[in-house]
């Protein structure tokens, strides 16, 4: 990929805006401000667009929306394009993206295999002065944040990591060589990533050794080939995910679960096989508030589950009796042979609640309770430090000197997800405080990015040199993403939506839960009323 222009940037000029990430956000955006006719461009780690597809190539990726969903709503885009499954691969996904850039043409703005490891705010020019891994210092007036929420991998320390021999994967940074058939591989974790993994592994590998901490509440997925449709629809799609809590083409029923058997059984079966996410995001509007409607759910799905269980000594296991938590207070994956798999022979559950691991060997992993597993391969499916890991990792600091990843120590603060006080013309996209983690990255890219560019028009044409959120706004905001996640069940679930997932991490609300709608209609009304909250700085 180019990068002739860095050197350009750097020597001669300054940018109007520098987009960090080239994953679904970072192309829209570098896409939107070069629309503007700005001095735009981007810079990516990998060496490709793509973002979280391009590293996240393991075995058996792909995505939890359906395919008419996961795409841009550019007009130019979806009338030349169909994917091949509902729930479409990377593979395939990578190849949406090559051919998004072959017709927006952004990649020739990109510089790859270039990290931001530093960037400081010039107060008196009111400039951001970036700096990569290369050297390469950047001047840009905006800076723009794509990097999503889900960027640093988590990898838990375990003794002796370091002495193993064999083959040491993480999901979320996978060789491009690495084979598993018949080979002896071990998976620790069990969220998406895991699951399939899992799934792909057990087909081809000689044994396959799970380590469990928390069953996954899986769904079905449904797979299927996609048919061709009538391009017509794809307006109305686009449109519906814009009214929907997550962005997808169902939405809670507006009724409680306490309606009566029957007919609750009825709207059940009906969700569980329509599959996907139908049986989260499309059930009873009281399911993710209410312990009696929460019960519900978790004993049909435990009950559907179990019947495809036919090893008695797992069932427990990975369907228990009582949930281990609120059921969809984690983002629930989507299977598509998962029990199946643990009713292989070649496929042994080791439950952690019973003997946690004590010490990874040369050879492979030991338990507490003295055994043994002999691995060729090991594979981290410890998903990632959501939310704030990607931002931590770069040195960023604002116009008083302040340093951004310890504004965060003790807990995201922001306005709207998308500005913090302190950080002038720096915008975050797909990040914490936004509805993110709930929704779908094209829906969520979209929100957020038309309004982080409609809001640079306004600085354009009102000769506005400086954009940054109130202390106030940011406290308020901050308040009421916990006040909306304290209405749920969340607080009850050790999940990454938390930051649980990751030790000595600040237990907080990460994610707008409120829905897309709420979020869209919010960020309007910020601008209907001559962005309240925002601080604007003339031109001199």
């Amino acid at each position: 990929m180019t990068d002739s222009w860095t050197g350009e940037a750097s020597a001669n000029r300054s940018l109007d805006a520098l987009v960090v990430g080239a994953g679904i956000s970072g192309i829209y955006q570098l896409h939107r401000l070069r629309q503007l006719g700005l001095d735009a461009k981007g810079v990516e780690a990998g060496r490709d667009i793509g973002g979280t597809w391009y590293w996240n190539r393991y075995p058996g990726a792909r995505v939890d929306s359906d395919a008419a969903l996961y795409q841009y709503s550019v007009e130019g885009l979806w009338k030349g394009w169909q994917f091949s499954e509902r729930f479409p691969s990377r593979e395939e996904i990578l190849q949406y993206l090559h051919y998004v850039d072959e017709t927006l043409k952004v990649s020739q703005h990109f510089c790859f295999n270039t990290r931001v490891v530093r960037a400081q705010f010039n107060n008196t020019g009111n400039f951001w002065e970036v700096t990569t891994d290369g050297g390469l210092t950047i001047k840009t007036r905006f800076l723009v944040m794509c990097i999503g929420f889900a960027s640093k991998p988590y990898q838990p320390h375990f003794k002796g990591l370091e002495a193993f021999e064999g083959v040491l994967c993480h999901t979320a940074r996978w060789p491009e060589n690495v084979e598993m058939a018949g080979k002896r591989v071990g998976v620790i974790g069990t969220g998406a990533s895991g699951v399939q993994v899992i799934e792909a592994a057990a087909k081809v590998v000689k044994d396959l050794v799970v380590f469990q901490r928390t069953p996954n509440l899986a769904f079905p997925m449904r797979q299927s080939m996609q048919a061709e449709v009538s391009r017509s629809i794809y307006p109305g799609i686009f449109e519906q995910r814009k009214k929907t809590f997550g962005g997808f083409d169902m939405d809670f029923i507006p009724k409680p679960a306490l309606e009566g058997a029957a007919a609750r059984q009825a709207v059940f079966d009906e969700l569980w096989n329509k599959g996907g996410l139908a049986f989260w995001l499309g059930a009873y509007d009281d399911t993710l508030s209410d312990d009696t409607a929460n019960d519900y759910a978790y004993a049909y799905w435990r009950d559907k589950v179990r019947q495809r269980i036919h090893r008695v000594e797992l069932v427990e296991k990975l369907a228990p009796t009582i949930k281990m938590h609120p059921f969809g207070t984690k983002r629930p994956a989507l299977e598509q042979h998962l029990y199946e798999a643990f009713n292989q022979d070649n496929v042994t559950l080791v439950d952690l609640n019973e003997s946690p691991i004590d010490e990874i060997t040369s050879t492979g992993v030991r338990t507490k309770d003295g055994t043994e597993y002999a691995l060729d391969l090991l594979v981290m499916a410890t998903g990632f430090d959501m939310g704030t890991g990607g931002y931590k990792d770069i040195e960023i600091v604002g116009a008083n000197g302040a340093v951004f990843r310890d504004k965060w120590a003790n807990g995201v603060k922001s306005y709207l997800g998308m500005l913090a006080s302190g950080f002038p013309n720096m915008f975050m996209v797909y990040g914490p405080h936004a509805p993110s983690g709930f929704t779908n990255a094209p829906t969520c890219a979209e929100l957020q990015v038309d309004w982080i560019t409609n809001c640079i028009e306004y600085m354009m044409k009102n000769s506005l040199a400086r954009i940054e959120a109130s202390k106030k706004a940011e406290l308020d905001w901050t308040q009421r993403i916990d006040e909306i996640g304290a209405r749920g069940l969340w607080n009850r679930a050790n999940s990454w939506y938390r930051g649980a997932n990751v030790p000595g991490k600040v237990l907080e609300h990460m994610f707008w839960a409120g829905g897309c709608p709420s979020y869209q209609k919010i960020c309007e009304e910020v601008v209907e009323s001559g962005y309240d909250g925002i601080m604007f700085i003339k031109t001199p």
